[in-house]
């Protein structure tokens, strides 16, 4: 039994296809194929049924593949105490971010990041709040930028910065004449609110629910994007909340529908969240240094109360 061949079943259980792994793994896929028959031989057991399509493990399969991600991982922890030692900082390094997030703070800090590692081969991928979670846990990720508190005892935080809430109000709308808003000027029946799944949502809820006087009703109106919500709020439809770094960009005809709140400004703590193994916490550190350095001049805001992301009932 090696490490490659529990790489190969790793690879075959994650995209349920022998072909498909193959060129993940950046081998062909008859050597894949026969490491794997190998160590099924060796074991004397099946570890995937190959006679369903996609491909599935058998229930043995299921155990083996747990283990398998313990023991790979820590044959990298091997490579990051080297590493770590050797003052290197490069290598694969597999990062995810939530789509609210993305658009906003990848220009910020990427270039910057990639001018100053050179050697990190950097891979981003936009999944939301769930989807990173479980990549996390699995070994797929090695770290991610998320709305946090998250409540996971697996997944470590590290706060690196507080992006406060906007309300955008278009001309025609009950708040508009107002300089500032506060949480109690809000009423969920009137604000257009981003589909179901992403984490940013359950913050304008959460936000809502905290003041009195509340009811839990059925929202109408949601939409895949902050720009679809402006357009829609613009035609009459509602207001909407948005991420304070979303609003930089603007043209100057939009952000005179901006309304900050009153102190304190309510916000969601954006984190880098990691597997509670710290594999690659040498790149995790140098990815946090750059980010928190590059936010710090883009957000000036101090009195903040932070709105959790987590789904409340």
């Amino acid at each position: 039994m090696t490490i490659t061949q529990l790489q190969y079943v790793l690879a075959v259980a994650e995209y349920q296809n022998f072909t498909h792994a193959a060129e993940k793994s950046f081998v062909t896929q008859p050597t894949l194929s026969m490491q794997i028959q190998k160590l099924e031989d060796e074991l004397d057991i099946l570890i995937f049924d190959r006679s369903k399509k996609p491909i599935q493990l058998t229930q043995v399969g299921e155990k083996i593949v747990e283990q398998a991600k313990n023991i790979v991982n820590e044959s990298y922890r091997i490579k990051d105490i080297v590493d770590q030692q050797k003052g290197y900082i490069g290598g694969e390094y597999r990062l995810g971010i939530i789509p609210t997030i993305m658009p906003t703070l990848l220009p910020l800090f990427l270039k910057n990041f990639v001018n100053k590692y050179p050697k990190v081969n950097l891979k981003i991928e936009e999944q939301n709040t769930e989807t990173l979670i479980e990549k996390l846990e699995d070994g797929y990720l090695d770290a991610a930028i998320a709305a946090t508190p998250l409540d996971n005892e697996n997944i470590k935080e590290r706060a690196l910065y507080y992006e406060p809430f906007v309300a955008y109000v278009p001309e025609n709308h009950r708040l508009n004449k107002l300089d500032k808003v506060s949480v109690n000027d809000l009423d969920l029946d009137d604000i257009l609110l981003l589909e179901d799944g992403h984490c940013f949502r359950d913050g304008v809820i959460n936000l809502c629910k905290s003041k009195k006087g509340f009811r839990d009703e059925q929202f109408q109106l949601e939409s895949g994007s902050f720009e679809t919500m402006m357009k829609l709020a613009d035609e009459g439809l509602g207001m909407t909340l948005l991420p304070y770094l979303h609003t930089l960009n603007m043209s100057e005809t939009q952000k005179k529908h901006l309304r900050y709140f009153t102190e304190p400004n309510p916000a969601r703590e954006v984190s880098l969240i990691y597997h509670k193994s710290e594999l690659k916490i040498h790149i995790t550190d140098a990815l946090k240094d750059i980010v928190s350095g590059v936010v710090r001049g883009a957000i000036a805001f101090q009195n903040v109360k932070i709105v959790s992301p987590l789904h409340k009932k």
